[in-house]
């Protein structure tokens, strides 16, 4: 199999990942490359041609470590535009079909694409919820494909976005010279990178800090459920640190990732951090207390909103796995404790290295770091992706090749042919009869010589 390439455009980073399928079902990143972001704001493409140029240098960077053309990219797609809602769609079963098949199914995720939308929309995923088939609703782990019925029907959690942000998206991407083989929201994509089936069998809420914006992915049996995006998240947090100590957007990065910590009351207020100043100033000082009071304010907005939107979900007690925090953001010191106080449910950090094969991959960089999820969780999807349409492929080379051979059509017979054939059938009743009453003649002649020939029948 080739190399699969994921593609995460974000606020602050735009990162490359080249990888492929290692030993013992593990992902290898053989490439990587990362640049400043420039052009994009809260996850939206603005300016196309400065988009194209980060794009470009990023991919430039991963080509060249894994000695690889990249041609095409699967991308992540995020921002405020994104929206979900749910709809309900049904199919009759074929008569000549005695089984619900897979063409059926697909039929019944085919026919969502073409719902009415709001204009400038357009849908980027359909995730079916569940199955009914002839009233009866099926258990999530029962696959329609198999079961007999005639009526399916099916509940669906769509995801859809602005049609002009898609559109600049894979305008950015084509400036760049590259094609998109998929498009993927960011929360899915991550999810690839820092869960496994038991957190999503179980029920988990996967919250992506990023920098422009927060994704919320939460899943439940296995299947994802709800999906949104808030316009709150690290870049937010760097502005009020920048206002509120006036100091320079870069320095308030700095002092964020380095000293920041969700909890006031776990730093020590004595702790002072020296800025340096701006030409001939004199150096700025800034209580690490102080940094960690504006964090925390920012914070406890983002994550009561991360509780509403748990809680419309309706899967507030269903999710035995927790909280999953990943993105750049949930590095923040003491962001696990903070969120366990705020939401009141169990929360862990994902790191997207729980599927990669370490030794191998992690030689030119930090992989572990939670920026780096939707990236390498764009590659798990496109690898996975590749072999779901390679097995498919040989089902059906498999079906084909036990197909019954076809009987062979009756043999086509012109109209002359049928009229000789009836006259050739005439013409031998005709000689057949005439036979018979020659051989009926022969007998009669046979029987009169007998009578008055023998030797008892001649007159004395």
């Amino acid at each position: 199999m080739s190399y699969i390439v994921g593609l995460d455009i974000g606020t602050t980073k735009i990162a490359c990942f080249i990888g492929e399928r290692a030993e013992k079902g593990k992902i290898r990143i053989v490439g990587f490359g990362k640049t400043e972001s420039v052009g994009v704001e809260r996850g939206i493409v603005k300016n196309i041609r400065s988009t194209a140029d980060s794009i470009r240098r990023a991919v430039n960077d991963a080509s060249e470590m894994a000695k690889f053309d990249v041609e095409e990219v699967y991308v992540g797609i995020a921002g405020q535009h994104i929206k979900s809602r749910s709809n309900q769609g049904s199919v009759m079963i074929p008569e000549d079909h005695r089984l619900i098949e897979k063409s059926d199914v697909d039929r019944l995720i085919e026919d969502q694409y073409r719902i009415m939308l709001e204009p400038g929309e357009e849908i980027i995923h359909v995730f079916p919820q569940n199955y009914i088939v002839d009233n009866d609703k099926l258990d999530p782990d029962i696959d329609p494909v198999g079961v007999a019925g005639k009526c399916l029907v099916a509940n669906f959690h769509i995801v859809t976005g602005n049609t002009s942000n898609v559109r600049n998206i894979r305008d950015a991407v084509a400036e760049a010279g590259l094609r998109i083989k998929g498009m993927v929201l960011e929360p899915i994509a991550s999810a690839y990178a820092v869960l496994d089936m038991g957190d999503k069998a179980a029920g988990v809420a996967l919250v992506d800090i990023g920098g422009g914006t927060t994704d919320i992915a939460i899943f439940q049996e296995g299947i994802i459920r709800h999906t949104t995006v808030l316009p709150l998240a690290g870049n937010v947090i760097t502005n009020d640190i920048r206002d509120n100590c006036k100091i320079l957007k870069h320095q308030a990065e700095s002092l964020k990732t380095k000293f920041g910590s969700c909890l006031p009351s776990n730093v020590n207020q004595d702790d002072i951090i020296a800025i340096p100043g701006i030409r001939n100033q004199d150096p700025r000082e800034i209580y690490v207390k102080t940094l960690a009071t504006i964090i925390n304010a920012r914070m406890r907005m983002l994550l009561e909103q991360v509780l509403y939107e748990i809680q419309v979900s309706g899967f507030e007690r269903q999710l035995i796995a927790g909280v999953v925090l990943t993105g750049g953001g949930a590095r923040l010191k003491h962001i696990k404790e903070y969120s366990e106080l705020i939401t009141g449910i169990d929360t862990r950090i994902g790191m997207p290295d729980e599927h990669l094969d370490v030794q191998a991959s992690a030689s030119f960089e930090d992989l572990s770091h939670p920026m780096y999820a939707t990236g390498i969780g764009l590659v798990i999807y496109g690898i996975l992706e590749v072999e779901r349409k390679a097995r498919e492929e040989a089902e059906k080379a498999a079906e084909a090749k036990h197909e019954p051979e076809p009987e062979p059509e009756p043999e086509q017979v012109s109209e002359l042919e049928v009229v000789d054939k009836k006259s050739s059938k005439k013409e031998k009743t005709k000689k057949k009869n005439i036979s018979a009453e020659a051989r009926g003649l022969t007998t009669a002649i046979s029987e009169w010589l007998t009578r008055n020939f023998t030797e008892d029948g001649i007159d004395g």
